[in-house]
């Protein structure tokens, strides 16, 4: 195992609380911990809420396989029991309460994908149900008897709803109990999370302390903003970067992210350690590097992450042809059109887009090309002589043919 002083650079990396005080007491504590020479105990919680994880859910992944490489014990904790309430600690309303069926389908898809980021051959699967599954309505009134109402109204997500008026639901307090029990069940050393779960995390602390544990040391991380640079990464606001996406659209993507995120992303989702960063960061200030060939090589880091070198030298080469040297992918895919078609339903029809709707709105702001000129109207018709290309956004082909059976495909 590493000396102390070279894990904790690598620990400590894109940790935040926004208070010095409280950075200062974990900062020693993990030290102290370390110093026992001993692998720790260190865990993440993820309640399976999509099918899908963006870059955003792996911050705290990353992490754990930091701690693995250090030679700790990284425990993947599956909150398929907490996932049943739903964590209030990003929301501004109650989650959508899940069944258990839902739960184990998106749980299988979230361990197969962490695959892509720990190491499968240490790292510990558990799922929360093992222990909270069990618990009596008397362990529940024991851990609540340790905590006040004042106490979860002073978190800021709840103080705003009580403010206004909105509804704060009962089950919504027992989460953080429910969290609080994993890091018992598990006796850890060290539990992740973002920087709006802190509570949770403390409330982990103070039930260990109960239990005649030693509290763990909580590490947490800022949110990662998505493609827009401003807003948290999340599929419903559409500025999300998925782990399962094509390497060509994930590089694609990367490179449209604002100048100034890009050391945040370094940090947060790379592989990149403190001393690689450093370079990137003192060339980035004093204009030695350019903000473009930073954003290459991140762009190739994140995409060889998820699928490899190759494809990365790959979405790279295609990312130059198409918008660095302003020509056109060779491999688009082919879609057959017969005479003369309504503009939303090649859309559609081609796979550009999802649906009709999202063909009508992506016209309407101006988001569709055919040749290399804009569409104008949802009205607008399609007729293919001998081939065009219809482009959506900066980064989706189709070269359009005639149908040469009388059907389009």
């Amino acid at each position: 195992m590493k000396p102390v002083d070279e894990q904790m650079p690598i620990l400590m990396q894109g940790v935040e609380y926004g208070d010095p005080k409280m950075q200062e007491t974990m900062e020693a504590e993990l030290r102290e911990r370390l110093a026992e020479g001993r692998p720790l105990r260190v865990y993440c919680g993820y309640d399976p809420t999509s099918a899908d994880l963006t870059l955003g859910h792996t911050i705290t992944m990353r992490k754990l396989r930091q701690f693995q490489d250090l030679g700790h014990d990284a425990i993947f904790l599956i909150g398929d029991f907490t996932g049943l309430v739903g964590d209030p600690s990003d929301k501004e309303g109650a989650r959508r309460q899940q069944t258990s069926e839902e739960l184990a389908e998106k749980a299988q898809t979230y361990v197969d994908q962490a695959f892509k980021i720990l190491d499968p051959e240490k790292a510990i699967i558990r799922r929360n149900s093992e222990w909270l599954s069990k618990l009596t309505f008397v362990d529940l009134i024991d851990m609540a008897s340790h905590f006040t109402v004042q106490q979860f109204l002073a978190r800021e997500n709840f103080a705003r709803r009580h403010a206004s008026g909105d509804p704060i639901w009962l089950h919504e307090f027992l989460y953080a109990l429910m969290q609080g029990r994993d890091a018992v069940a598990m006796e850890t050393d060290v539990q992740l999370g973002g920087t709006e779960q802190l509570f949770n995390l403390l409330v982990g602390r103070k039930l260990q302390e109960v239990f005649g544990q030693k509290p763990q040391i909580c590490l947490t991380f800022p949110i990662l903003v998505g493609t827009d640079g401003y807003l948290r990464m999340s599929k419903t606001t559409g500025n999300y970067i998925g782990i399962d996406e094509p390497p060509e659209e994930m590089y694609g993507k990367v490179m449209s992210l604002p100048d100034h995120v890009m050391l945040d992303y370094f940090m947060l989702v790379t592989r990149y350690t403190p001393d690689q960063i450093a370079p990137i960061k003192k060339g980035l200030a004093d204009g030695s590097l350019h903000p473009r060939d930073a954003k290459m090589e991140l762009a190739r880091e994140i995409v060889s992450i998820f699928h490899g070198d190759e494809a990365a030298q790959t979405a790279e080469e295609h990312f130059r042809t198409v918008f660095q040297d302003r020509d056109l992918p060779p491999d688009m895919p082919t879609h057959e059109v017969e005479g003369p078609t309504n503009i939303v339903d090649v859309l559609a029809a081609s796979g550009l887009t999802s649906s009709k709707g999202e063909a009508r709105r992506l016209i309407q702001q101006g988001g569709v090309r055919l040749d290399g000129e804009k569409i104008q109207s949802i009205d607008d018709t399609v007729t293919i002589v001998d081939e065009a290309v219809l482009q959506v956004g900066r980064r989706k082909f189709v070269r359009l043919v005639a149908s040469t059976d009388g059907e389009s495909s």
